[in-house]
Formats: C-alpha cells, structure tokens, sequence
C-alpha cells in the first residue's frame, strides 16, 4: 500500500533528509514505528540529523497500516514543516531546491560568522523561520555553554530550515541587532567581494558566479561505507558560470581500488578478490560508473546480493552515491517482498537495479525475463557463492547455455566480488586451484584481480586482526547432563515398547548432545512419515506416539548443546518454554507421560541451574571481555555463535553479569522458516534497528550473531571478534575474521573442542594456499583460460545429456494427502491447484473441518495473496499451512507440502516430500472459472 508515495520518498529523500529533524516528528514514530526502532533513530539523531533521517525514511517504507502516510503529512505540518509539507504533498521541492545556495553559503562562513553573533538578541526577529523548540535549545546552549556554542547551534537550524524567508530574515535580525561584523560576511562573498542587489531573496551574487568544487578526501572507512557530503573539503573557482553550481562529487579512488577496477574497466569479465573492509562496493560504484559512460543511454546494469539483509544495504549505498553524484541515473531496488513489481518493467526503465538472485532466477524461468541479453552488465557480491544449485549458478547457467549455442549473442560483462575463493574441499594447491578455475568457469572468467601493485596502501586501510585461541576445560562433572541423559534413555525404551525404533534408521553409535543424535532424529521422523500398517488407525496411534518421543528427544537433545556451551539455567529455560507450548496445545497421553517423567526431575534440574557448577567457558569468556574493555572502553566487539538458541543464552547471560551488563549486546539471527527456540527469529526491520543501534550509538559496544552476519552484512569500527564455538571453511573463516575493522583489532576462538581449533588452524593455513593458488593461475593466463574452456564445454554436454533425457510424467491418479504427524486425512490431490506456479492451494472448503485456525503473528502481502491465519491439524496440533485471500477469495488453504504424507488411493502407498516441486502426481492450473460465489465469501 501506498507503493507511489514510498518511490517518492526514496526519489526525493535526498532533498527530504536536508530538513527533516526525526524527533521533531517523535509522535508518528512512536505510533508506527517499534520502541527499539525509535530509540535507535533518535540516538542516530544526536551523532548526524541526516543519517537519523535517512533510518526514518527506511522505516517509513515498510509501513502498512491504511492512513500512515496522512498520518505524516499531518504530523509534519502540525511540527511546523510548512515548506517540507508543501513540497512533499505536491512532490514539487523546487522551491526547497532554490534554498541550496543560501545554505551552502551560511555553511562555509559558519565558522567566521558564529564569533560575531549574538543568538539571545536574534532569536527575537527570527520566530517566522525558526520552532519554538528550537529557539528554546539554542537558548539552552548559550546558558550551559556559551553564545558562540549558541551560535553553531543557530546556524545548523537555519541550515535544516525549510522556510523560504530565512535568510532574508537572518541579514534583517543581523541588521536590527546591529551585528554589522557578521552582517558584512553575510553580504560578501569568500574574497571579501561586496554583495550586489540581486533580487527579492536576497542571493549573494558571489554565489551565482561561482562554481563549488568538493573534493573527497578518502580516510580510512568501514567496508562499503560511501563517504557523504558532510565529509568535503570545499573550495573554490572562478567561473563564468550562471545558474545552478556545479557539484563535481568526484571520488578520488584509492591507488589499489583503481588496480582492483581495471579490468572490469576494460570490459572484461573478472572476479575481483579482496580482503574485507577495503571498499569493495566503492569499487562496484566505480565499476558502474565507467559502464554507463561507456554505454550511454543504453546501459543495464544488475547488481545482485545474496541475502535481504545485504540487498537492503548495498541499495541504500547505490540509492545515496547516485543522488548525489548523478540524480539523472536512475536507481532501484527489488527484493522478495515486492512481488507486486514487473522485474522487465524494472530493468527496461532503471539503469541499475540492485536485487535479490532468486528474483532474477524466477524472473528468468517464468520467462518474464526473456533473456540475459536484455542486460550489459551483472555484478555478483558475494560471488564465491556461484556453484551447486545456488540461485548465482542457476543465473549463469543460462548465460553459459546462451554463450555456448550456435549464433552470435550480446550478452551482458560479469564482475564477481568476493573476500575468499577458497571454495570446496581442498588438500593442496593443485586441488585449490581446480577449485578456483571452476569458480571462473562457472562465472565465465578468465581473470582474478587481487591487489599487487598497491599492497602496502592496501594493509595502511584494511587491518588483519590478530588471531588467537583459548582451549578451555569442559565442567569436571554435571549432574544435570546425567539426569537429562537418563530421562532421554528412558524416552527411548519407552519408544521401544511403541515399534521398534532401532529399525527406522542405519545411523548407529549416536552420542546424546551431539549433532549425530539430531541426525537421527530427523532419519527416524522420516521413516515414522510413512510407516504402513494393515490397520489403519493401529499405524495412525504408532506414528503419533513415534513423533511426539522423538520430538521430545530433539528438545532434551538441544538441551544439553545449550548446556554445553551456556549455562545450566539456559538449558531449563529452554526446556520449561517447549514444555509450556506442548500444554498449551492440548496434549495426548503420550505427551502428558513425557510430561510427568520431566516435571518429576523438575526441581532437582531447578536446584542444580542455581547452585551448580558456572561453565568454564563462560568464566573464560567474561575474563576476555572484562580484560578488553578495562583495557580500552570503547571496544565494539562482535560475537559468533552457531545457533540461535545459543545467541539468546548468551544475550541473557551477559544481561544477567554485573561486570557485563553494561554492554547491553543486540543479537543478530536469521529470519529462518522455523525455530527450536521460542522467540527466535528475526524480522528485517529488527535486524536494521538492531544493527542502526551497534553502528551508530553507544547504547550497544557488542552484538552476539550467527552466521546471518559472517557474510556481506556490514558492521563497521569492530576491534573485537569472538569465535564462541564457531568454525566453519576457509571462506567462512576469512568473512568471519573481516568482521574486525579497526586498527589493532583482534581475532579469538574460544572452545573446549581441540579438534575445533585445529580446524581452524588448518583454515588458517589453507587460505594461504589459495593465496599461492591464486598467484599461480595468475601467472599462466593460457592455462587458466584453456582450463575454462574445457569445463565450461563438460559442463554444459551434462546438462544437455540431462535435459535430453526423459522426464518421468506426472501420475494422473488420486492421491490424499494425510498429516504427517498423526497420519488424519487432510484433502485430496485432486482439489489442489498451483498458482503462479509455485504456491498450491485447496480448493475443498471441508477442509476446514478437519483443521485449527489462529491469528498469524505476522500478516502481510506475498504474489497476491495475503495471509491472515496459521493452519493446524484438529487432530494433532500440527502446523500445516497458511490461510490467505487471494483476488476475490476470501479464505484459501496454503498448504506446506513437508507437513503432509501422499498415500495413493488405489496402491496405498505412502510418500513424503519435501519440496512441491519433487511430487509425483499431477497437480491442475489454477482457473479462476472454478471459483463459486460461495468461496467468495469467509469460511463459515
């Protein structure tokens, strides 16, 4: 809803933020916005209005609620924005625009003129332009800090003033107060030339006759961070310009950024491979930037990101560089939620588009997009990513099957950016490198450029943290694993008595708390999903019983792993939230048995949370902790952890520390289609909030993440990086290492496993023979590029073979669908119809009867449909789908497919899918002509 005005507030925000002042406006984010967001936009404010601005504006463009965007421009003109209000209810800002040399002007002699002003004795010519809460803050500072304090304060309203008077109203409260010293500034220009009489605003005519020239003075910055406006040395040059002056926005690119960018320059297809925290995306812009001038006009450019949480950043990046450097180059975004728009449409009438891959991969198999030929050129973050099934590959496999077939093709340059091309398993530099060359292969290039020229200017910006690690001691004994363990074995024998469980799955010598014994789990589910009986409910009773044991197996199992690496009080927490969801949701015998044999261990397990042994590693952890911000209080540090349940553990652990608590961490998790936690999860916006908040205040100096933030996402100024049980390959180790920035910034892996800190030690040693890899295949471009040849040829014969061989039809008989819990029959295959191709609905209304509905906890709009309602088995509580309106149908079944057994209605036999895509029967179009007035209206 309300798709125009939110385009237009990101097309304009470039003028919007100059003005806007978000706490002026604090009464509609706090009914539209979460606390946390608003607090976090208001702690923004008091290091940059304009970055405060710009999260505001963000969050504005998620809003739904019907009457928000009223709702603002009421809120605006009730604050006295009476130019911003005009300007945005009409989209017309030429009258704001007209005020850019005044405040350009006021900003350069600022620090001349704030010496000669006197703001008590001002501020009373000067209500018509400025707020009352402004005059009241500028009162304020010159009582608590002086006049010239006052002074700068005066100056930075009257800068943000949207009042078209204001500057006439400064020369004349100047002229009454008589300030003649700051007055004479006013009327003259930088070299001390007399204003003329130049018209009613009074424009200094210096300002019409000279040309402003900013030049960008790269510091040291965080990854991808643009530098703004406000980071610009101004000076001047004569001109016989008239008009409008020229702002050059020119970036002076770092010596090894220039190196980094040169062959995509040329046009040539390249990965380009740097270390995180250099400006790779500054190098992306660059990259574009030589594309459109050199195809002008005719220019397409995608750049693609792996994640949501990335696309949103890297297009807020694009979005912000284009304004200001070119506003006629037309920027956009598309993620997943923004079905409603044409990806064609986008690309045909936007000169880059920042996307999600898998928009573009559907895009392309839908046929909406016809061709990669419609494009000039594809930039790939993140593109170590581009193998296996991954939305990347599944790109450029149609851009190699259109390279490789007869005829000429004009298809679009790729430029890979990655931080490691350590991909694959690899023992040596001979297998490292046939791992690269595949890379390339798979991206069709025949050039990896690293930085060799320019190395030391290279490490002066971009810091390696120094790496260490700390083995520490597991707790010498825990009662509370002994208990756990001896509940799960009695589950286990209590299964035994059901079906032999032992003969569901091959997977053998499982340890309970391991990884292994969830593996197990998950096989013996499995095989429960179609397990047959001759009597019908005998196998209904059996697979439930099967499912609810090991369901309990998997929490007790999860418990320890929490045990482990958290607190005990943790662990019971955990267990105590899954044991008040299972009753709450009206349980069965065998769920009240497995209830009774917890509660009865319930008090010994309370008892030994609060007086047993604290976790060795936690003590490790606080010490390392304690040590860094005794040594340096303004350490940010960053936290990996490997699940979500653990992240909260240690959120509360830290939470509950006296010496800890002051670091207040965020935590930083995945969205994930479904949680072993209560509470986990997380929506983008609380992503942003909690990221704006580590950024950009010192409300939060830690964030605790999963791999959610290894990769792309950007989290600058870090000089601390813990490794809390969290190892992963050469690529993960590189990504999670760049996540400290700062200078003298450190690196540690804390575990008790010593085959985990070999591992990373062997990570450690295997980037540098990917380094030596790299160098070799650089040096032998011949080879490199025969090798490609080659693959590219094999890999597209395999595909052929694949696609020329026979696809097995689709079985035309009826089939039922049965919950895969409790084995209830839930509707029959033949009321199923796919819409858009991926999304399968029911038709049957019946259905209904045989299901629970509750409130969805998030409701919102996806390809038409919009969901309203969670779908649970009557039966067994078992979670099966949405409910959604879609057109003029009220109440739609949305079914997931995994929550589902298919038994064929003539053989019997039962099969469990996954994914839609993998079924076996045929499944209709859906054909709105099948619609009856009574699906029109809501369920009874």
């Amino acid at each position: 809803m309300y798709e125009l005005e939110k385009e237009n507030l990101q097309r304009f925000s470039s003028y919007i933020t100059k003005f806007l002042r978000p706490s002026v406006i604090k009464n509609f984010m706090t009914t539209h916005f979460d606390k946390e967001m608003v607090e976090s936009i208001l702690s923004s404010e008091e290091k940059s209005v304009t970055t405060a601005a710009q999260m505001l504006l963000h969050q504005m463009c998620y809003l739904k609620e019907v009457g928000w965007f009223q709702a603002f421009l009421d809120t605006l003109h009730a604050s006295e924005y009476t130019g911003l209000y005009n300007a945005i209810q009409d989209w017309n800002f030429e009258e704001l625009e007209g005020l850019n040399e005044h405040r350009r002007f006021l900003e350069r002699i600022e620090p001349s003129i704030t010496k000669h002003m006197k703001p008590s004795d001002l501020l009373a010519h000067m209500s018509e332009c400025l707020k009352p809460r402004e005059c009241e803050e500028i009162k304020a500072e010159e009582r608590q800090r002086g006049r010239i304090a006052a002074s700068e304060k005066l100056v930075a309203s009257l800068i943000r003033s949207d009042r078209p008077n204001w500057f006439k109203l400064l020369k004349f409260a100047l002229e009454n107060c008589e300030l003649h010293e700051a007055l004479e500034l006013l009327q003259t220009n930088g070299s001390g030339k007399a204003e003329k009489a130049s018209g009613s605003d009074g424009e200094p005519e210096a300002m019409m006759t000279t040309t402003v020239c900013f030049e960008f003075r790269e510091e040291a910055e965080p990854e991808d961070m643009l530098m703004s406006s406000n980071d610009t040395a101004v000076t001047e040059k004569p001109s016989g310009f008239k008009g409008e002056p020229e702002r050059s926005g020119e970036r002076k690119l770092r010596e090894y950024q220039k190196e980094l960018t040169a062959a995509a320059a040329q046009g040539q297809n390249t990965i380009i491979c740097a270390p995180t925290g250099c400006g790779k995306t500054i190098v992306a812009l660059a990259i574009c930037e030589y594309h459109l001038k050199q195809f002008p006009k005719r220019a397409k450019i995608v750049f693609l990101a792996t994640k949501v949480d990335v696309y949103e950043q890297q297009y807020t990046l694009f979005k912000e560089h284009f304004s200001c450097k070119d506003p006629t180059i037309r920027v956009t975004g598309m993620c997943g939620d923004m079905d409603q728009l044409s990806v064609r449409y986008l690309i045909e009438n936007y000169d880059i588009v920042v996307m999600t891959a898998q928009i573009l991969v559907n895009a392309l198999q839908s046929s909406e997009v016809p061709s990669l030929e419609i494009l000039t050129l594809i930039l790939f973050d993140e593109c170590h990513n581009t193998t296996g099934k991954h939305p990347y590959n599944n790109i450029m496999t149609c851009y190699l099957d259109s390279k490789l077939s007869p005829g000429q093709h004009s298809l679009p340059q790729i430029v890979g950016l990655t931080a490691s091309v350590g991909i694959g398993s690899f023992k040596n530099r001979l297998e490292a490198e046939n791992n690269i060359v595949q890379l390339c292969a798979n991206l069709d290039t025949k050039i990896i450029t690293t930085v060799k020229q320019h190395k030391d200017e290279l490490k002066s910006y971009v810091h390696t943290p120094e790496k260490a690690f700390f083995e520490v001691n597991q707790r010498p004994s825990d009662p509370f694993i002994r208990i756990i363990k001896n509940i799960m074995s009695n589950i286990e024998q209590l299964a035994k008595t059901t079906y032999n469980i032992e003969s569901l799955s091959n997977i053998q010598n499982r340890e309970y708390g391991s990884q292994k014994y969830e593996q197990w789990i998950v096989s013996v589910q499995k095989s429960c999903r179609v397990l047959q009986m001759k009597d019908a409910d005998e196998e209904r009773r059996i697979c439930r019983q099967l499912y609810n044991y090991t369901e309990h197996l998997r929490k007790y199992n999860d418990a320890l792993i929490i045990n482990e690496d958290a607190r005990t009080k943790d662990a019971l927490d955990y267990l105590d939230a899954f044991f008040d969801q299972v009753r709450n949701a009206g349980y069965d015998e065998t769920e009240r048995k497995l209830t009774l044999l917890y509660d009865c261990q319930r008090s010994q397990l309370q008892r030994l949370a609060t007086e047993g042994e604290q976790n060795p590693k936690l003590d490790e952890l606080k010490y390392i902790l304690e040590e860094e911000y005794h040594n340096n209080d303004q350490t940010r540090t960053v936290m990996f952890v490997k699940t979500r349940a653990l992240a909260d553990a240690m959120k509360k652990w830290i939470d509950e520390t006296d010496s800890l608590k002051f670091l207040k961490p965020g935590v930083l998790i995945g969205k994930g289609r479904k949680s072993n936690f209560t509470g986990s999860g997380m929506t983008l916006n609380n992503k942003k909030g909690i990221l704006a908040s580590f950024k950009s205040s010192d409300l939060s100096k830690m964030l605790i993440a999963t791999s959610v933030a290894d990769e792309g996402i950007d989290i600058p100024q870090c000089n601390l990086v813990l490794m809390y049980e969290y190892v992963g390959n050469v690529v993960k180790m590189v990504q999670v290492r760049g996540r400290g920035r700062a200078e003298g910034s450190r690196c540690f892996l804390i575990s008790s496993s010593k085959e985990c800190i070999e591992k990373e030690r062997l990570n450690m040693f295997k980037e540098k023979i990917v380094e030596e890899a790299i160098i070799q295949l650089q040096s032998d471009p011949t080879s490199i590029s025969n090798k490609v040849d080659m693959l590219q040829r094999e890999d597209k014969a395999r595909r052929d073979h694949i696609s020329a061989s026979p696809e097995k039809p689709k079985t035309q008989g009826s089939f039922e669908l049965l919950c895969s819990k409790c084995k209830r029959f839930a509707c029959m295959s033949d009321d199923i119809r796919v819409v858009q191709g991926s999304h399968h609905i029911v038709l049957d209304r019946s259905m209904f009867k045989r299901c629970t509905i509750f409130p969805h906890k998030n409701p919102k709009s996806f390809c038409g449909f919009n969901k309203k309602e969670k779908m649970h088995c009557a039966e067994c509580k078992h979670d099966w789908g949405l409910v959604a309106s879609y057109t003029t149908i009220q109440d739609l079944p949305l079914l997931k497919i995994e929550s589902f057994v298919v038994q064929n209605c003539v053989t019997r036999q039962q099969e469990y899918f996954r994914k839609w895509r993998d079924v076996t029967f045929a499944i209709r179009e859906f054909d709105m002509k099948e619609i009856t007035p009574e699906m029109c209206r809501p369920r009874d």
